[in-house]
């Protein structure tokens, strides 16, 4: 019973890991498709509704910052440092105020505090309208919570944050998707993103290590299956 558990646990969780680096690799395909895409600007009237045809583009917007509604997603390391993705929104310029005219952009990384969790390194925000130009993502992604969400204000640090969420703390008309800033604004933030699709050669890994696991699991189950059989039929019968 044992080792039949085994093999359908291999099995079922080799197949889980193909999946997911199937997913990675669709990913991973559609970034060098688009890659190769010309460079979208946002106009300020466009009204994003499918954000799938949009993914993984790369788009240029002119506007603001505003500064005064900075919020930081913990539990983001960068090459094993701990630290935070800082996200603003920014303000299409010339925009109608009737339209969603506010985009959430992650700027970019600042390393945390190893004494003072709250405690965050200053960093300059370009004041006025500027240029920037990123990569259209759906969300930041998502890591385990730990603990309860603090309260969604300036400045708050946060592990997960959704658009709507912050739509609907700040009042910003927020376009439904979220920018990773690629370009240089002269705030020493870090942008080396990762790449949506990393992982790929992970998950093939997991799901070879499992599919092992079920094939010794059940060459096991047979091989001291002939043992036993031999070694039954060598008993003598028990007189009654």
């Amino acid at each position: 019973m044992v080792t039949v558990l085994l093999v359908v646990l291999g099995i079922a969780l080799a197949q889980w890991q193909t999946r997911r680096g199937d997913q990675k690799q669709a990913i991973e395909s559609r970034l060098l498709r688009r890659e190769a895409d010309a460079t979208v600007r946002l106009g300020a009237a466009l009204q994003v509704q499918d954000v799938d045809q949009l993914e993984f583009r790369r788009m240029a917007l002119r506007g603001e910052f505003i500064a005064g509604w900075p919020v930081y997603l913990d539990n983001r390391p960068l090459n094993g440092v701990a630290g935070f993705y800082v996200l603003m929104p920014f303000k299409l310029a010339a925009s109608d105020t009737g339209v969603a005219n506010y985009i959430l952009v992650a700027r970019g990384w600042l390393p945390r505090d190893p004494a003072d969790r709250s405690k965050l390194p200053s960093y300059p925000t370009p004041a006025g309208t500027v240029e920037i130009e990123g990569l259209v993502r759906r969300d930041f992604g998502h890591v385990l919570q730990l603990g309860d969400a603090a309260p969604l204000r300036p400045q708050a640090i946060v592990q997960n944050l959704a658009v709507s969420e912050f739509a609907t703390a700040s009042k910003f008309k927020l376009q439904p998707f979220v920018i990773e800033q690629t370009s240089n604004t002269e705030d020493h933030l870090l942008r080396d993103w990762p790449r949506p699709s990393l992982g790929i050669e992970k998950h093939r890994g997991y799901a070879f290590q499992w599919y092992a696991l079920a094939a010794m699991a059940l060459i096991f189950f047979v091989v001291t299956g002939f043992r036993r059989g031999p070694e039954n039929t060598d008993k003598p019968a028990q007189s009654g």
